[in-house]
């Protein structure tokens, strides 16, 4: 292998690309390093980006601040707040009562005051957690006239036979670990602080535990998501130390579907120790239907098989084409804009489309999108032979010739999403969670931790409150003896769950 100055190519031509291929390589990494690192959609063109760190401060040196010089002569009105929310209606409320003083109560005239009306205002009240023990006292009877064995009280099924855990216990646990990103290390300290001493390691038995007596929910909900002719797919990195003949710091991946009936969202998470295609083979076996998927290689096992159509994404079209706008010359209009107006027009359809039926949808895709699709191309056919492929507007435009095909399938129907940030989205809450507790100890965690994520933003995305869901199925899990039973905890069967 050559290095410095004999790496570099004889050919003119091919040392003024590779020069231009390391200035772009050089200005996108300057971006990546000081830009900001949030990239908003079309879709969201008007939604604050605020850093999940600095919120406060962020918010606060928004406002702008008058000269000294200035405050005394500032007259005009202060702008009057945003009307504010009103707390949630499902929650419990207290009714304090304020009565005037007896002294006021007596009029000037020497009458008695009547009550004629009241106003009301509320106030947010948090109770601390608050740790009690549960002691279970079972009476045992014998006949003494004769005899007989004893007979003692039954003891009320339990999740897991033998622990110190309630169902209230389990709960919170896992909807603080998986729901809230805390470590477990940090929910040892939270009930050290109460007195409670409870080893991680426990902790850690617990989760295994609970995912193992929740797999059969997690089968139905893959029966449910299978159900929908629409499924999206991601996957992104994981970390296990100790994986049986693998290096600690071998690359393991966590895999997420999402999809099933508009009414039945569903997402489930497994984990895998390979990327490769046999993954998606087993996690799709037998669904048939619409993938929607970036381009990772992986994913073309699966679309080979009778009955799948993979579509693509456009939000990853987008992005590239996005890196190639910024190699641009500041103030200068390029071939990525070109594309890109295009794109966020197809976007601002989708957009005004967004609360149609299905049918009214593809009517709208047909009519209006399906012409700037055909724009599109002819500048995609135009401009690909123009542009060096190691460019970033080379690699936009091949990513987009590549990808076409899938890219423009969904106009097909109403029903067909036009990318796959349902997915990215779902994924995100691992992601976040991954940056508290950066790694899973064993295999048997890892699997846990797919298992309760697939529960928690399952249950969220059908507008349950994930401790109040986890507490109600685990209370009556012990009982379940029928797929009937299990069918009734599932998250969008659980009308009650909020209220346990």
């Amino acid at each position: 292998m050559k290095f410095g100055a004999d790496a570099l190519p004889d050919d003119p031509i091919l040392l003024k690309a590779l020069v231009l291929q390391l200035q772009e390589e050089n200005t996108l990494l300057r971006h990546k390093l000081f830009s900001p690192k949030s990239e908003r959609s079309p879709e969201d063109a008007d939604s604050p980006q605020l850093s999940l760190l600095n919120e406060a401060e962020t918010l606060l040196d928004s406002a702008p601040e008058a000269p000294a010089e200035e405050i005394e002569e500032v007259v005009a009105p202060v702008k009057r707040r945003g009307k504010r929310k009103p707390l949630p209606a499902n929650l419990p409320r207290v009714e304090v009562i304020h009565e005037l003083p007896e002294h006021e109560l007596t009029c000037a005239c020497g009458c008695r005051k009547q009550a004629i009306g009241i106003e009301t205002s509320e106030q947010l009240e948090i109770i601390p957690m608050q740790v009690r023990v549960i002691r279970h006292i079972r009476k045992t009877y014998a006949c003494k006239a004769c005899e007989t064995a004893p007979v003692t009280a039954d003891k009320p099924a339990q999740l897991i036979e033998k622990s110190l855990a309630s169902p209230s216990v389990l709960a919170m646990l896992l909807t603080t670990k998986y729901a809230d990103g805390i470590p477990l290390y940090r929910f040892e300290k939270m009930l050290s602080r109460h007195g409670v001493d409870i080893p991680r390691q426990t902790l850690a038995r617990w989760v295994i535990q609970c995912g193992e007596q929740l797999q059969p929910l997690l089968s139905l909900m893959r029966d449910t998501l299978f159900e929908y002719p629409v499924l999206h797919c991601d996957e992104t990195r994981l970390q296990v130390l100790h994986e049986p003949g693998r290096d600690p710091t071998a690359q393991s991946w966590m895999w997420v579907q999402t999809g099933g009936p508009p009414d039945k969202p569903v997402i489930l998470f497994d984990y895998s120790t390979s990327r490769a295609q046999e993954v998606p083979l087993r996690l799709l076996d037998s669904y048939r239907g619409y993938l929607m998927t970036d381009d990772y290689a992986g994913y073309n096992a699966v679309a080979t098989q009778d009955g799948i159509e993979r579509l693509a994404c456009w939000a990853h079209a987008r992005r590239k084409f996005v890196e190639a706008q910024k190699m641009q010359p500041k103030g200068k209009t390029g071939r990525a804009d070109m594309a890109l107006n295009l794109i966020n027009k197809l976007y601002g359809i989708e957009r005004d489309a967004k609360p149609l039926s299905d049918p009214e949808r593809f009517d709208a895709r047909q009519q209006r999108s399906q012409p700037i699709l055909t724009q599109l191309k002819t500048w995609l056919d135009k401009t690909q032979p123009q542009v060096a492929g190691q460019t970033a507007l080379g690699k936009a435009v091949n990513y987009l010739a590549s990808n076409w095909s899938r890219l423009v399938r969904y106009v097909e129907g109403g029903h067909l999403p036009i990318d796959n940030n349902r997915a990215e989205n779902a994924i995100r809450p691992f992601v976040i969670g991954r940056k508290n507790w950066l790694f899973s100890d064993t295999p048997k965690g890892a699997t846990a931790s797919a298992q309760i994520y697939s529960l928690i933003e399952t249950a969220k995305a059908n507008g349950q409150e994930p401790y109040a869901w986890l507490r109600h199925i685990l209370e009556r899990l012990p009982t379940v003896s029928s797929v009937k039973d299990y069918e009734a905890l599932l998250p969008w069967n659980c009308a009650t769950a909020s209220a346990s």
